[in-house]
Order: C-alpha cells, then sequence, then structure tokens
C-alpha cells in the first residue's frame, strides 16, 4: 500500500479551534487540502476561520450523538470527498475521587467520557464503511496522550480515556489490516500552548508545542508511522514496565 499523499485530501478535525487540534488544522491547510474543523464554542471557530481564510468551520457538540449524526450527514451531503477523520477532541478535568459521587456525579465524569473517547468510537464507526467503498488514500488518526501509558491521577477519566483510545486504536488497526483504511495514533506529551489545562503552560524540557506536534503527525503520515509519538513519549511507547511504574512515581510525586 502507497504512502498518503497529504495534499489534495479532504480532513476532518474534532476539536480544530485551537491547541493541538488548530495546529493540525494549519498543518493540514499549509500542505494544500481542504480542512473542516468542529467544535462547541462558535467564537472560537470563527477564530480559527479568520486566522486560516480557507478552512470550513461547523460547530458540533461531539458529546451529543445527535449532534454527530447531524455533523456527518452534512459532511455527506456538502464534502462527499472527505477522507481523512482526526479524531482530537478532548477535555481535561481535576476529579476528586475521594469525595465519591458528590465530585463525579457533576456530570463532569460523563462529558470526559462522551468527548475524549465515545463520539471518537461513533465517528469512526460512522465514516468507516464509506471508507472501504474507497479504492485508497482513506486514513483515521486518533489523538492518544502520553498519559494512556504513564497517568496523572489527579486526572483519572482524561487518562483513563485515553488509554481507551489507544486500545481501541490497536484493535480498529487490527480489524481494518486487510483494506486499505490506514489508522494512525498521534500520541503527545504536555504541550504548552494549549488551553487543555485552562490556560496555557510555560515551556519547558517535557513539553512541545502544538506546532511541533502537527509536524510529526504530518512526518508520520508521509512514512506510514502508525504510532506517532512525539518527544518523552518516544521512550514511553516501548518502555518496560518498569520503566512506566518509575515514570508514574515521578509525574505523581
Amino acid at each position: 500500500m502507497r504512502s498518503l499523499k497529504t495534499s489534495g485530501n479532504t480532513v476532518l478535525v474534532t476539536g480544530g479551534s485551537s491547541g493541538i487540534g488548530f495546529a493540525l488544522a494549519r498543518a493540514f491547510s499549509n500542505s494544500g487540502n481542504k480542512v473542516i474543523i468542529c467544535g462547541r464554542n462558535e467564537e472560537k471557530l470563527q477564530r480559527a476561520k479568520e486566522k486560516l481564510p480557507g478552512i470550513e468551520a461547523k460547530k458540533c457538540d461531539i458529546s451529543q450523538r445527535e449532534d454527530v449524526e447531524s455533523l456527518v450527514r452534512w459532511i455527506d451531503l456538502e464534502y462527499p470527498q472527505l477522507n481523512i477523520l482526526v479524531n482530537n477532541a478532548g477535555i481535561q478535568r481535576s476529579i476528586e475521587l475521594k469525595k465519591g459521587i458528590q465530585e463525579v456525579d457533576k456530570g463532569q465524569a460523563d462529558d470526559e467520557i462522551s468527548i475524549n473517547f465515545r463520539a471518537q468510537v461513533i465517528l469512526s464507526e460512522f465514516f468507516i464503511p464509506n471508507f472501504l467503498k474507497r479504492p485508497e488514500g482513506t486514513v483515521i488518526v486518533n489523538v492518544s496522550s502520553g498519559l494512556a501509558f504513564v497517568p496523572i491521577a489527579r486526572f483519572p477519566i482524561y487518562c483513563a480515556t485515553k488509554a481507551a483510545i489507544h486500545s481501541f486504536t490497536m484493535s480498529l488497526r487490527y480489524q481494518l489490516k486487510d483494506t486499505k483504511i490506514k489508522i494512525f495514533e498521534l500520541i503527545p506529551p504536555t504541550v504548552y500552548d494549549t488551553e487543555l489545562k485552562g490556560r496555557p503552560l510555560e515551556k519547558s524540557d517535557w513539553t512541545v508545542s502544538s506546532a511541533e506536534v502537527a509536524d510529526a503527525m504530518m512526518k508520520g503520515l508521509e512514512t506510514d508511522e502508525f504510532e506517532i509519538a512525539v518527544g518523552s513519549t518516544r521512550n514511553w511507547l516501548r518502555a518496560s514496565k518498569n520503566d512506566l511504574d518509575q515514570a508514574f512515581g515521578n509525574i505523581n510525586r
């Protein structure tokens, strides 16, 4: 199977109005692709369009199945040539499980699971049948995290959903191994210029920029690097159990 052409595609990036998603949208757009982004915040979507006038922006709350179904119908009508799905949308919340249902029953845990994992599964299920009809050049990129391998305990739901994405992507790749759909996993470490934690972080030795993540993704798509680990996650992806236990202790001190 030939490597993907990184231009001339039609791409959907969920959560594409800011952070890693916007960097991915910009990288695809700058490489000569038609890019569609979706997100829940209309103002952020419009700001993204102002920065990247050539993209299409669609408001969609992917935690709501009816919104996802509406998005898919709209794409089928307006962009039937879509051939790349990037499951990027995600939220991260600190949840104190010692407080029990009082903390979890605010709806936060369910929201994280819906956005970070359930929506990725549903979107993949919607688009795979159409992708199977194409002769070649169809791709699904699932964005997980280094925290899928080494969780930060104060973000228990986020880390668990990213671990689920890693597992789901492995299974999806295996089930589709005899087809022409390529399944990639993008595995970033902590990104300092994203608002995932509510505000951008300071640059450090253990963080990378969203642009670095996007560059790594484009190179990985060109070379069929199906697990695209970025920065410190390259070591975590191939680490032994003892290495991961030590890393878990270090980041949770």
